[in-house]
């Protein structure tokens, strides 16, 4: 039976921590049985395992009853292909942070799903309108009718990390959006237990155009010896009343993702406030990604 959305199942690209957290929304609050794809096995086994201890926490916390946790866990089916996706109702993309991966994947999911699926992406930075235009096929015109109805359903739906956490979903629409493509999108995340908001298809969107540049001059304080790690998050942490500093925040996010972020804002505008900092480059070069490696600005040892 359709669900007020609309959708009766949704597919995930990407099983690392934003994909699972996706998949773990849909299944355990939005209720929609969910196809998971990952072409690393190693990633798939992780992330589901990941999922049953999210699910195992909240029986315990008596956020969930062990039945409701059995069915949502069995609401997520890992698929071998992209072609196992050809009945969702919308495709939620949710792999790194970079064009030409996620223009390769849309290629793909427009000449393999029907005209009638949404491709949604995760992206945090990357203009939909440039994503949207990679669903066009050889000699497939933007102007013809059939090219404007494959990429009007495109469209940005950022959640944020740890998905099931962050109450925000941020919404963009690229310039071939349609309405309809628009309002299902809205009516999923709401489902999925998200407040809403929507942003212009500009770089960073409204989230990473004000929150990169405020982590990007932490990181320069840093580098500048303007003090010290620690005394810079506390700064934002007593003084602004921040639950972690930008820091400690960075780390969490992925110094990798940062940067590739901080890449699209000043590539895309050109503007010299976007310049990402040396050492958070350097940084990167080292492989020091953050919490998800084990080395940042902090380190985390159980990582």
């Amino acid at each position: 039976m359709a669900l007020a959305h609309g959708l009766k199942s949704i597919g995930v690209l990407g099983a690392g921590q934003m994909g699972l957290g996706i998949a773990f929304v849909s299944a355990v609050r939005a209720k929609v049985p969910v196809l998971l794809y990952d072409k690393s096995k190693d990633q798939v086994a992780k992330g589901l395992a990941l999922m049953d201890k999210l699910l195992d926490k909240d029986v315990k916390k008596g956020a969930l009853q062990s039945a409701d946790a059995k069915e949502a866990r069995e609401r997520v089916t890992v698929v071998d292909s992209l072609t196992a996706l050809r009945d969702v109702g919308m495709t939620v993309e949710a792999v790194s942070e970079n064009l030409q991966l996620k223009q390769a994947i849309f290629s793909e999911l427009a000449a393999t799903l029907p005209p009638s699926a949404i491709l949604a992406t995760n992206t945090s930075s990357i203009s939909v309108t440039k994503i949207a235009a990679s669903t066009l096929q050889p000699g497939q015109s933007a102007a013809s009718e059939e090219g404007k109805a494959t990429a009007s359903r495109v469209v940005g739906l950022h959640f944020f990390n740890p998905v099931p956490v962050m109450k925000l979903v941020e919404l963009i629409p690229g310039l071939q959006t349609s309405s309809e493509t628009l309002q299902t999108a809205r009516s999923f995340a709401l489902a999925c237990g998200k407040e809403v908001t929507m942003s212009k298809d500009v770089p960073g969107f409204v989230s990473n155009a004000l929150l990169m540049p405020f982590i990007n001059e932490a990181i320069m304080c840093l580098e500048k010896g303007i003090a010290t790690r620690d005394d810079i998050d506390k700064t934002l942490k007593l003084g602004m009343n921040h639950p972690m500093g930008p820091l400690q925040l960075a780390d969490f996010i992925g110094l990798d993702t940062c940067l590739a972020i901080q890449q699209t804002l000043y590539q895309g505008t050109a503007d010299s406030k976007y310049r990402p900092s040396v050492l958070l480059e350097r940084m990167v070069d080292a492989q020091w990604l953050g919490k998800k490696n084990g080395k940042g600005f902090y380190d985390y040892p159980s990582a």
